[in-house]
């Protein structure tokens, strides 16, 4: 009956609902904040050359923070679907399997070698330290017979992580620049230009596109790999192209925004329970969900305690890691 139930939906229609959720939540995150500002101001602001102090709020700082917010959600989102589906570890994300803190230390040792390094070198270097993190930690997995298991590869990703946020920390204190990099990788979208969008976006839009084009083949390899390979899969070639495009999707997202956790491990098990097991239609609900929810996080660190900001990362970790436990409680299972 339930089953018969969940397929009387079809997915369309719950995808357009979720597109809606989304421009509703973009719509509330431009309206509120420490300045007051109206649905007219943000009319404005969109659609006219109007100029006073609130259009401009919105138009230079807030809309692009916004933007921002949506891509870095989308991207984790996928990103963590991905890595479910590839290692079939319901307890992957890009935040716990070392990926996040490659990128992380990859920054501050390119401020700290490179001081003049822009804001596309650093991008580079983020996807660097993304891949170094995460062959790190699949390599610690792969040393012993079994390591695939969710619990030792969430072990690895602790261990991994830890040593390269020292590595981070390290640096930061040894080249004096601690601060600079606190700054970046605090977990947050203040101060996102239109400048940084133009350089990240265009790389998150690649990954998507990329994960979009293999959902299919994605969706085989999660079930079994051994069917995959049954069915013509080159299962090695698929894994390094998505494996390529997770780099893109976390690395862009730490470039923009820093360290951000859970959010591509809460999104795909939620979105499963709504849509099923196809990532043809897990990844891109995925990427509306992880939106939805980054920009809402972001709204609360804005409102809760304005006029000053309370960290979108610390909003996130609030709400993932009672549900990172949860999950754990079940035994891995998803939600559905």
């Amino acid at each position: 009956m339930t089953a018969k139930t969940e397929r009387s939906i079809p997915f369309i229609y719950k995808f357009i609902v979720a597109i809606f959720a989304l421009a509703g939540m973009f719509l509330i995150a431009m309206v509120l904040g420490a300045a007051n500002t109206t649905i007219k101001d943000v009319w404005l602001a969109l659609t006219s050359h109007v100029k006073n102090e609130q259009i401009l709020i919105i138009r230079e700082l807030r809309l692009p923070r916004e933007i921002a917010a949506v891509f870095v959600g989308a991207a984790l989102a996928t990103s963590g679907a991905i890595m479910q589906g590839i290692t079939r570890n319901p307890l992957a994300d890009p935040g716990l399997l070392g990926l996040t803190a490659g990128a992380n230390a990859a920054l501050a040792i390119t401020m700290a070698f490179i001081p003049s390094a822009n804001y596309f070198s650093i991008t580079i270097a983020c996807f660097i330290g993304a891949a170094v993190g995460s062959m790190m930690v699949f390599g610690i997995g792969a040393m012993k017979k079994g390591g695939f298991s969710p619990l030792r590869m969430v072990l690895a990703g602790a261990a991994v992580s830890t040593f390269l946020y020292a590595i981070s920390e390290g640096v930061g204190i040894y080249f004096k620049i601690s601060k600079d990099v606190s700054m970046w990788t605090a977990g947050g979208f203040i101060g996102t230009s239109w400048r940084q969008l133009q350089v990240i976006v265009p790389f998150i839009a690649i990954g998507m596109l990329i994960s979009l084009f293999f959902s299919r083949q994605l969706t085989i390899l999660s079930l079994n790999e051994e069917v995959a390979v049954g069915l013509g899969q080159k299962t090695t070639q698929i894994k390094t192209i998505l494996f390529f495009a997770i780099i893109l999707l976390t690395g862009a997202s730490v470039a923009l925004a820093g360290n951000m956790t859970f959010i591509g491990l809460m999104v795909p098990h939620i979105v499963r329970a709504m849509v099923g097991t196809d990532y043809r239609f897990v990844l891109p609900m995925s990427a509306i969900l992880g939106a939805t929810l980054t920009l809402l996080a972001d709204t609360l660190g804005r409102t809760i305690n304005a006029p000053y900001e309370t960290p979108v990362a610390a909003i996130v970790a609030i709400m993932g890691l009672p549900f990172f436990l949860f999950i754990v409680h079940k035994g891995g299972k998803t939600l559905s």
